[in-house]
């Protein structure tokens, strides 16, 4: 195991679809116009109906403040998906809520329509979790999904999350209530699996 970086050290990684890099001042528009689509408001539960989705227009100067400070983080991750087909900023996927006593952090991403149905998510999904077990004095990354978001819960097992529990009825929307899935990466399991596929 190589601890040798932190999450100050903002990598550059590339695989066969996609490329995770920092965040450029060119990204701010892209990532505008993927938070303002309706259906990521709900997946992620930024509102509590459809109504709010479709009226929510985020605020340019609030994201230019949020998204230019990203690379300067030392207790997080933000990575900028860009789909190498097009050269397109199609997402990002970010490890946050490092919790240094416990080698935890959660996971999160995020992807507009552009980047999805393609396979780039699995691709980016993995390329992180590759980069943080590979190189960060991780031993567990978490993360949560809501019970409508099948697709997303797809995608992190496939990429090796695993169920562990369920908080019942975390989210109101449109007048119902909806479940969050609680799943988890361990270290050990992350490595099992890269030797698996390995030797096979």
């Amino acid at each position: 195991m190589s601890t040798t970086r932190t999450f100050a050290d903002k990598p550059t990684l590339t695989g066969d679809l996609v490329t995770l890099r920092p965040v450029e001042p060119e990204d701010i528009a892209a990532l505008a116009d993927i938070l303002r689509g309706p259906e990521l408001r709900r997946l992620t539960g930024s509102d509590h109906s459809t109504a709010e989705a479709e009226a929510a227009q985020e605020d340019p100067a609030r994201l230019l403040a949020w998204y230019s400070t990203r690379n300067e983080q030392t207790d997080r991750l933000d990575l900028m998906v860009v789909d190498n087909a097009t050269g397109e900023t199609v997402g990002e996927v970010v490890l946050n809520d490092w919790d240094e006593g416990n080698r935890t952090c959660g996971f999160r991403t995020l992807f507009g329509p552009a980047g999805r149905d393609r396979g780039l998510g699995t691709e980016a999904i993995r390329l992180l979790i590759d980069y943080a077990f590979t190189h960060l004095p991780l031993h567990r990354i978490e993360l949560e999904v809501f019970t409508f978001n099948p697709r997303a819960q797809r995608v992190y097992e496939k990429v090796g999350f695993v169920v562990e529990g369920r908080r019942r009825e975390a989210l109101e929307y449109d007048g119902e209530r909806v479940d969050a899935i609680s799943m988890g990466l361990l270290r050990a399991e992350w490595e099992a699996a890269r030797g698996s596929a390995s030797a096979s």
